[in-house]
């Protein structure tokens, strides 16, 4: 078993988001898979990554927040295989996501893309369970589009849940202009910051809190943001935005009162969900 480092240790915190919304009486999601994930984790975990991150409560509204992204990219997902089924999903930086089991019984067409040490340390963990192919390599190499490229260049669902504003901004230009030129009648589902939160005191203030809040300063230094989701249009050729969604658009979320901020751009433009297709 791989030792955690300090990339893998977001994806440890977004997975126990989504046990602890699991475990819940009225659960938001059910990631049957997840838990067993997180058992196994636990007991190859260094002490202090346990005491630092396992055994540290996490704020409620933050797994709320996790596990309404989820349902969010599950039913996406869902109403994408179920009008493509000869489509293919691909899971960018996917972490310890479970999201294959989430969505169906059934074999369906999906691929995994992270490092190479992410990757080793699932496999190690689900074994036998993952019947899909994952690919180790960083979502900035060529290697996995060309990989996907000759499987189909059409009906591709890439997502991206909490990944790009971790990149340089060049890199995610990069990324959505190789997108563009490679696939078509295609869609991308991702999670994006502000820009504000990308540069100094907002930047500084979200870091101080994330690492504070968190236990890690993994995951706490947003690099790439926007002001507007049109401005991913830009990024390559023929990319159409064609929804946006935030959590205090979502009925589930918590405290109840965020819903109050859904009609103020200021709340619901800061982290939110951009879906654009690839023409």
């Amino acid at each position: 078993m791989h030792v955690m480092d300090v990339v893998s240790e977001t994806a440890l915190i977004t997975l126990k988001a989504r046990i602890i919304e699991t475990e819940k009486p009225y659960p938001i999601i059910q990631d049957i898979v997840g838990k067993q994930c997180l058992d196994i984790i636990q007991s190859h975990l260094p002490t202090d990554i346990q005491n630092r991150i396992l055994d540290r409560k996490l704020p409620p509204s933050l797994t709320n927040h996790i596990a309404l992204r989820a349902r969010k990219y599950d039913a996406e997902t869902i109403d994408f295989v179920d009008n493509n089924p000869n489509g293919l999903v691909i899971s960018l930086g996917c972490g310890f996501d479970t999201r294959y089991w989430r969505i169906s019984d059934k074999v369906w067409n999906y691929i995994e893309i992270d490092l190479p040490e992410i990757v080793a340390v699932k496999q190690a963990i689900l074994a036998d369970r993952i019947t899909y192919p994952m690919i180790s390599c960083s979502v900035l190499d060529d290697n996995w589009i060309k990989a996907i490229q000759q499987l189909q260049t059409e009906n591709v669902f890439f997502i991206a849940e909490g990944l790009l504003m971790y990149l340089a901004p060049a890199d995610v230009i990069r990324l959505f202009n190789k997108l563009s030129q490679s696939f078509t009648n295609s869609f991308i589902l991702f999670e994006i910051v502000h820009q504000r939160y990308t540069q100094g005191i907002w930047k500084k203030n979200i870091e101080a809190k994330m690492t504070r809040t968190l236990g890690t300063d993994a995951g706490a230094a947003y690099q790439f943001g926007i002001a507007a989701a049109k401005e991913i249009e830009t990024y390559g050729s023929d990319i159409e935005v064609i929804e946006e969604w935030s959590y205090f658009q979502d009925e589930d979320i918590r405290p109840r009162f965020f819903r109050l901020f859904q009609y103020l751009k200021f709340f619901t433009r800061s982290q939110w969900t951009i879906k654009a297709k690839l023409n």
